[in-house]
């Protein structure tokens, strides 16, 4: 009976591994992925080889500390780089928030967007020398490392319009009559008038 607890068949492996690459949806880690792409391994391995239980452990294990290695120390840098070069800051300045910590003199502050930036709603600040308190809303106007220089966002007034005097006025000139010759002619220009002849 011992014997049949201890007895591992390589299909137990293949489902811990999918649970675990399941669970991977509800737990965004990537922890618990190379884990489970472990267990699929040693699955493989099981199938293929007779290999005892200790082994299947300590390969499963084994593997387990090599992806997340390879995976920490490799992988995710790059994955960090390239979502940085994907959106430079250039997008990011102009973007408003809202500070909800207050920056002090060497204290960096939080300032939080409504949108997500860079995959976070709530990045480190700091001021270009003005004051501002917690409920502000700013605007980016630097990217400096992982740090947003922000200032108070101007209230935009309407622009003054001038507004053309339309009041009537009444012209007190009489037209005069005007010479036959400046008026517009409907008629044929009579050639008999004008010195040419056919």
């Amino acid at each position: 009976m011992i014997e049949t607890i201890w007895m591992i068949e390589p299909w137990h492996w293949l489902v811990l591994g999918f649970s675990l690459m399941i669970a991977e949806i509800f737990i965004p880690t990537f922890a618990s992925l190379w884990f489970g792409a472990a267990a699929v391994i040693v699955a493989a391995l099981a199938w293929l080889l007779p290999i005892p239980l200790l082994f299947q452990v300590l390969i499963w294990l084994t593997l387990s500390v090599l992806f997340m290695f390879v995976w920490v120390k490799y992988i995710k840098p790059l994955s960090m780089s390239r979502k940085k070069m994907g959106q430079s800051s250039d997008l990011i300045i102009g973007e408003t928030g809202m500070i909800v910590v207050k920056p002090q003199k060497g204290i960096s502050g939080m300032v939080r967007f409504n949108v997500p930036i860079w995959g976070a709603d709530e990045w480190p600040c700091r001021t270009a020398g003005v004051n501002v308190e917690t409920g502000d809303r700013v605007v980016v106007i630097k990217v400096v490392g992982d740090e947003m220089v922000v200032a108070p966002t101007q209230r935009l007034q309407a622009p003054k319009t001038i507004r053309p005097n339309i009041t009537p006025t009444i012209n007190s000139q009489v037209p005069t009559k005007q010479s036959k010759a400046s008026r517009l002619s409907l008629h044929k220009p009579d050639l008999k008038e004008t010195g040419t002849s056919k």
